[in-house]
């Protein structure tokens, strides 16, 4: 008979072990043998497809080709699990018949070429139907006698209509011994496959109706204790033929003795006992039994209650803060006073502060040395761009793949309940319809409720009291108010110029000569890093001082492997040499002093920066041109200065009808950078009257302030970054909001004694001190 649409297919072969796949076919069948787990492998990396063939003798661990049978089923692999033992666990489906023509190879695993047979289209005849009545009525008069397929199976059966496929699901769900199975499998036509089918089917009936009659005489002559012991000794034979009892026996007392052991809190001893009685109770294989044993682990991992101990010898650690960090005295202080309440009082809550500051001052690395300083271990935990609240409260176990959060997981890890938690970046969290993340951290950082913090994967509550949370962020504008409420914020302000070179100095060149493997001392002048910090490097931090360090490095290391006997001493020189072209020119105010042109000062994530402002009145009708890229803070301020200056124009010596013949026009130069905020308000206001009147601005001032409508002047922040700008421009005279004075003290002093500071409380005091007379 001609065969229809055959194919010659190669892929990995499966020897199966007493089971026998059908096309059509679901089943799921563990593997241990490394060749078929590499077969599998092979499968998964291509187009999933296995070729399963059942072994003749079931005892033989590794089967010959002459050891299997030549027809299988060409079958794709729907899913694979992982068991404990170096088992897999894998979810095939038939899909057709296949016969072994030769083989490929036999390592790593078995790969052979199949010619692939389908069923040949059968004219559903009488002859046919009737026939494939007769095996559907005979399955379901087998159904009756067992008890283990469901009457769904039998609907789903009799709505088959090809004749073949009849067949081959009957097969599948009926108890035939390996021989008998093998034998259906080998039969391509479909109308004999039918026929030696329903003769197994009628014999299999034959044979149950007397077990059923010798059953029901047994059953009799056995009263309920006697059926409960042989029903309990008939499963555990099967247990030890299949060689589970003692494996999972063994393993259930050894999670028992862990639970014990363990000295876990009350809700969680509880918890794990629940869950250990659960998986006692389930059958081995049980794709649930995985799930327990994960969350298990889970639990024991946990450091419940396992501590590491504080120094608390506050000279050392302030002696190790000082090593690592260069400043940032507020933060070194706020440390040492933890540490002395800890020596005075064991039981203290864990603080929770929040650093913020610009980028590259040392944020992260203080979080470090700060658990270096107190003898505990470190966790850092990157929060930018996370949206989604399961990474911090974690996954509840009804999800697939569920997962405790950073938190629990982090905890695991470092093996010990009070270690210095660093939160990255939690200005940068965001929030979408998987919720929440800044709310989620709402409990994680209250003292009041991480007592009892409770993850959703373990649904046990976990004490955090202990920990000791630190936050860093850039600015404090996009934390939410409720978040933000629970922190200690402290501000970590830009370095100036000479912090950043003792940091170059003492830190930087060291740490960067070690990293590029330079044994020899190299020298670097102080005016060489001057150069660097000033022209090379515009910024609050360090990240680019040492880039540009690195840079240096890295030619000094090329120049050493050409030249054996290559020394230098880095000049400023060598730093343009090295590193090119200047990238920055000096800061500097107006060379002379000029009519509209006033120097104020802005606050940037870089650190501060003088501005100038430039004002000129021309022909108009009272119109107000603003230019230079300004945002809407700026803009109002202007108009709000503009409208005090014509509510004043006769006490600053103005034609009050000025604004009917004339435009003003405020332009801040460098158009291109944006610019915005409340600290311009003085200056552009300066300018308008400056260029109204035509007396000139004093260049060697320079002023920060916002303005009212009635003329008085309000605080504003970023003074040191301000104030450390104007030094830089060399301005010996800066104006302040009187209600700045308190931020003085923060100032190195320096550079206070060089600069003589001015502070005021209204425009017009702004005015006698800056325009000349």
């Amino acid at each position: 008979m001609e065969e229809i649409d055959v194919k010659i297919k190669t892929m990995p072969l499966i020897p199966l072990r007493g089971l026998t796949v059908y096309p059509y076919m679901i089943v799921h069948f563990d593997v241990g043998r490394k060749k078929s787990i590499f077969a599998i492998e092979e499968a998964m990396a291509n187009d999933q497809m296995v070729f399963l063939v059942t072994q003749k003798n079931l005892d033989d661990e590794d089967p010959s080709i002459d050891g299997l049978y030549r027809v299988g089923t060409i079958a794709k692999i729907k899913q694979i699990l992982k068991l404990p033992g170096e088992v897999v666990r894998v979810l095939v489906e038939g899909i057709s018949r296949g016969e072994i023509l030769s083989v490929l190879q036999d390592e790593p695993f078995v790969e052979v070429n199949i010619k692939e047979h389908l069923d040949e289209p059968l004219e559903k005849s009488k002859e046919i139907t009737a026939l494939m009545r007769g095996v559907a009525n005979a399955f379901e008069e087998y159904i009756g006698y067992i008890n283990n397929i469901s009457p769904e199976i039998l609907i789903s059966v009799i709505s088959i209509e090809e004749p073949g496929r009849l067949a081959d699901v009957i097969a599948s769900h009926v108890s035939l011994n390996t021989s008998q199975k093998q034998e259906i499998l080998e039969i391509f036509d479909v109308r004999e496959r039918l026929e030696r089918l329903y003769g197994m089917l009628l014999n299999e009936l034959d044979i149950m109706e007397i077990e059923r009659e010798i059953t029901a005489k047994v059953r009799k002559k056995i009263d309920k204790v006697q059926k409960d012991y042989y029903l309990r000794e008939q499963l555990n034979a099967i247990r030890e033929e299949l060689g589970e009892a003692d494996d999972v026996q063994q393993e259930i007392n050894e999670y028992k003795e862990k639970i014990e052991k363990a000295n876990l809190p009350d809700e969680a001893r509880e918890k794990a006992l629940k869950e250990l009685d659960r998986l006692s109770k389930m059958a081995p294989g049980a794709p649930e039994s995985s799930v327990i044993r994960t969350y298990l682990d889970w639990i024991l991992d946990l450091p419940w209650n396992t501590f590491t101990e504080d120094k608390l010898d506050i000279e050392e650690a302030r002696r190790i803060l000082d090593e690592d960090h260069y400043g940032l005295e507020k933060v070194k202080e706020r440390i040492l006073e933890y540490l002395a309440v800890r020596k005075l009082k064991n039981d203290v809550k864990g603080s929770i502060l929040c650093l913020v500051g610009p980028p590259g001052v040392g944020k992260t690395s203080l979080g470090r040395s700060i658990a270096r300083a107190m003898g505990r271990k470190f966790v850092r935990i990157s929060l930018g761009g996370l949206r989604d609240e399961a990474e911090i409260r974690g996954h509840r176990r009804t999800y697939i793949g569920a997962m405790p959060g950073k938190i629990i997981s982090s905890l695991k890890y470092v093996k010990t309940s009070n270690p210095v938690f660093l939160f990255d970046e939690i200005d940068k969290m965001s929030s979408d319809f998987r919720g929440d993340p800044a709310s989620a951290m709402l409990e994680v950082l209250d003292p009041e409720q991480n007592v009892s913090f409770r993850d959703n994967y373990l649904d046990i509550p976990f004490d955090l009291s202990k920990v000791f949370f630190i936050t860093t962020a850039n600015a404090t504008d996009t934390i939410p108010q409720p978040l933000l409420d629970r922190m200690e914020v402290i501000y970590i302000s830009g370095y100036t110029d000479e912090e950043k070179l003792n940091i170059a100095k003492k830190y930087l060149w060291p740490k960067q000569l070690k990293e590029h493997g330079i044994q020899k001392p190299i020298a670097i002048s102080d005016k060489a890093i001057k150069k660097v910090i000033e022209e090379y490097t515009r910024e609050a931090g360090v990240r680019n001082l040492e880039r540009n360090l690195a840079a240096l490095v890295r030619k000094i290391a090329k120049n050493m492997v050409e030249r054996e006997n290559f020394r230098v001493t880095v000049s400023t020189r060598i730093v343009e040499s090295y590193l090119g072209k200047p990238l920055y020119r000096h800061e500097k105010p107006e060379e002379k002093n000029e009519v509209g042109v006033v120097t104020g000062l802005a606050w940037t994530p870089m650190g501060g920066e003088i501005l100038s402002v430039e004002a000129i009145k021309v022909p108009g009708s009272g119109k107000l041109v603003l230019t230079g890229q300004l945002g809407d803070v700026m803009k109002e301020s202007a108009q709000a200065g503009f409208t005090y200056i014509r509510s004043k124009a006769k006490e600053l010596g103005i034609d009050d009808q000025f604004y009917k013949d004339y435009d003003i026009h405020i332009h801040v130069p460098e158009g291109a950078i944006p610019k915005d905020g409340p600290s311009a308000g003085i200056t552009m206001a300066t300018a308008m009257v400056s260029a109204l009147t035509g007396r000139p601005a004093d260049r060697n001032i320079a002023m920060t302030g916002e303005i009212t409508l009635v003329g008085k002047v309000l605080p504003i922040g970023g003074v040191k970054e301000k104030v450390l700008a104007a030094y830089r421009a060399g301005i010996k005279k800066v104006i302040l909001p009187a209600d700045n004075r308190r931020d003085i003290d923060d100032i190195p002093q320096s550079i206070r004694r060089k600069i003589e500071f001015i502070f005021v409380n209204t425009l017009d005091q702004v005015l006698d001190n800056a325009l000349n007379k």
